[in-house]
């Protein structure tokens, strides 16, 4: 009888640990909250300055500056933008944030720009809009230089096999007037590049290139009024 009551004190010590006091496989009772999923952001669609067209909207203009309003869609779940603008003649980037879809910048007159918008939200996603060019008028100006060449192909830093012996210069141009002439390569060793490899009214040209080699290159533009732009100098190298 004795040992019959030890056993049952023990049951009733032990018994409840086992059950309510065990470590393993529970659910928390204080779960945190759930993590807060943020949809990306969408992609805005560019309004003014219109497309390879010719700015001359300005306001509170001089004779070197005028301030334009950029203009954009609202994007969908995007708290705010980054506005990029890019001098063409200068190749000079600058950058603007915005809490709307709608921005005005002071910028030089008689001068090409590039631009686009990225849309930002708290979550870790961005989203960029298409490029658009435009050039901001001048005073009492009829004909505009062309935009200086977007050079395609090779990229910048492209590395080629040690067997290439040809390589295919591949570039785009726009011009405000619709009116583009004809292009200068120019093609070399020595950056920046100074020897013309010849005229052509088409958009690609094929070099002779040999290995251990890095060469430079880029686009002179010329339109009908003898206008003429300079594209960026780009690199690529033979192996």
């Amino acid at each position: 009888m004795k040992k019959l009551f030890i056993y049952l004190v023990v049951f009733t010590i032990f018994f409840p640990c086992t059950t309510n006091c065990s470590g393993g496989g529970g659910d928390d009772p204080n779960p945190g909250p759930d993590p807060v999923i943020v949809d990306p952001p969408g992609v805005a669609t560019l309004i003014f300055p219109n497309e390879n067209s010719e700015c001359t909207e300005g306001t509170n203009a001089t004779s070197s500056e005028s301030d334009v309003i950029f203009d954009w869609n609202d994007a969908a779940n995007a708290e705010s933008y980054q506005l990029y603008l890019k001098n063409l003649d200068t190749q000079t980037t600058t950058n603007y944030t915005s809490s709307t879809s709608q921005l005005s910048v002071t910028l030089l007159r008689s001068t090409p720009y590039s631009w686009y918008v990225i849309s930002k939200n708290s979550g870790t996603k961005t989203a960029q809009s298409a490029t658009w060019k435009f050039y901001n008028a001048g005073e009492a100006v009829s004909s505009y230089a062309p935009f200086p060449a977007e050079l395609e192909s090779p990229e910048m830093g492209t590395g080629l096999s040690a067997s290439t012996t040809s390589v295919t210069l591949q570039w785009k141009g726009s011009d405000v007037d619709n009116d583009i002439v004809n292009y200068d390569v120019v093609f070399g060793t020595a950056n920046p590049p100074t020897n013309n490899q010849g005229t052509t009214t088409a958009t690609n040209m094929s070099v002779n290139v040999t290995s251990g080699t890095t060469y430079y290159w880029r686009i002179l533009t010329t339109d009908g009024q003898n206008n003429t732009s300079e594209s960026e100098v780009f690199q690529f190298k033979i192996n």
